[in-house]
Formats: structure tokens, C-alpha cells, sequence
């Protein structure tokens, strides 16, 4: 059980990044509001101005970063509201876990005859919308308190954990950017469209794992 719950001093630091930086990147393949804009907006307007959604998008989620980072951080010290907020980051990767396993795995992408007709947007009203979709959608800052709620309950290193921030941000650009430039073409959206629900439900389980190391650590 150690082995697997512990991401503590004892824990490989190899280990800890493949749990938390999967359960990331598999939440990012698991179908958002942020994934259907970047389509949309790859089908309106090509990938070259989708890069704008794409940086929002990642500068969005960089807030959120940012703030889990820094909340946890000056809150080591409150003991009390620690454990709190532990329990909270627990109960809703479990309860994020429940609706990806029972999903459905519908996936249904823009038609784009008719998204085709829209006028082009300037590149920095991309920029613009892509981050006020990532950075008013709850759920991102909810996801990410709970996800660094792992990491502040085994007190990793504040420079490990602002690394793992870095490399979170990188990976939504990166993704939102193949996302963009791969949605064109029937045969990847065609494929894609066939394998949600597979990653909805690993997602799930690996969410479910992480609430169960959340929760291990504030019972001991």
C-alpha cells in the first residue's frame, strides 16, 4: 500500500511525476468546454489563428496553477484548514472520477461547412476568448487544488512542485495545439471520437487513485 499511496521522501520521484503527470494528461484528453473551442475554432479559422485559444487556454490553466501553488503553500501553516482542504481536493477528484466511469463517451464535432462561414477573429481576440474559457470554468481551478493537494500532502519540494506546474502548461499548450492542427482531418477526428469513452473511464480510475492518496495521507 505504501508503494503505491506514499508520494512522501520515500517515494521515487519518478513515480510521483507518473502518477500526477498522467492523471493531468489523461484528464486533458478526457472532452471540456476548452477542447470544443479550440475544434470550433480550428474548423472557423484554421490552426494558425487557433494558436491564440490554444496560449489562453494554457494561460487560463496557469492561473489556476499559480494559485493552487501558492495557496497550499502559505497554508502549511494552518494546520487545520490544511487537512480541510485536503479532504475537499479528495472528495471532488473522487466525485470527478465517479462521472467519468459512469459517462457515456459521446463525442460529437462541429460540422464544418457551416462553421465555415464565420468571419475570421483577429489573433488577440483568440488569445482573449481561449483564456476566459479556461480561467472561468471552475472546474480547472477545482482539478488543479485538488491535483497539488497531493503533492502539499507529501510535502514535495516547492521547486519540484513549481516544476510540475511548468511541465502542466506546457502539456495543455502542446495538446490544444495538436488538437487543433489534427481535428481537420476525418480519420484523426474519426479515431478520436472512438476512443473517449476509453479515456473517460481510465481517467476515472486514475482520479479515483489519486483521491485514495489524498485521502491516505490526512487520515495518517
Amino acid at each position: 500500500m505504501d508503494m503505491v499511496f506514499d508520494f512522501g521522501a520515500r517515494a521515487l520521484p519518478w513515480q510521483q511525476f507518473a502518477m500526477v503527470a498522467g492523471a493531468h494528461a489523461l484528464a486533458l484528453l478526457s472532452p471540456g468546454p476548452d477542447f470544443f473551442l479550440v475544434v470550433r475554432s480550428a474548423l472557423v479559422h484554421g490552426p494558425r489563428r487557433t494558436s491564440g485559444v490554444c496560449l489562453g487556454i494554457a494561460l487560463g490553466n496557469g492561473v489556476f496553477i499559480g494559485l493552487a501553488l501558492a495557496g497550499f503553500a502559505a497554508m502549511r501553516d494552518y494546520p487545520l484548514l490544511f487537512v480541510a482542504l485536503q479532504w475537499a481536493g479528495c472528495a471532488y477528484l473522487a466525485w470527478l472520477g465517479w462521472r467519468l466511469l459512469r459517462a457515456s463517451g459521446a463525442l460529437t464535432i462541429p460540422a464544418a461547412d457551416a462553421a465555415a462561414r464565420a468571419a475570421p477573429a483577429p489573433w488577440l481576440t483568440q488569445l482573449a476568448s481561449g483564456f476566459l474559457s479556461a480561467v472561468l470554468n471552475p472546474k480547472n481551478g477545482l482539478f488543479y487544488a485538488s491535483l497539488f493537494s497531493v503533492l502539499a500532502a507529501s510535502r514535495t519540494p516547492a521547486a519540484v512542485q513549481l516544476a510540475y506546474g511548468a511541465w502542466m502548461f506546457a502539456v495543455v499548450l502542446a495538446w490544444d495545439l495538436l488538437v487543433a492542427h489534427g481535428i481537420g482531418h476525418p480519420a484523426v477526428a474519426a479515431r478520436f471520437g472512438r476512443s473517449v469513452r476509453w479515456v473517460e473511464r481510465l481517467t476515472g480510475a486514475v482520479l479515483w487513485l489519486l483521491a485514495l492518496a489524498v485521502a491516505w495521507h490526512a487520515v495518517r
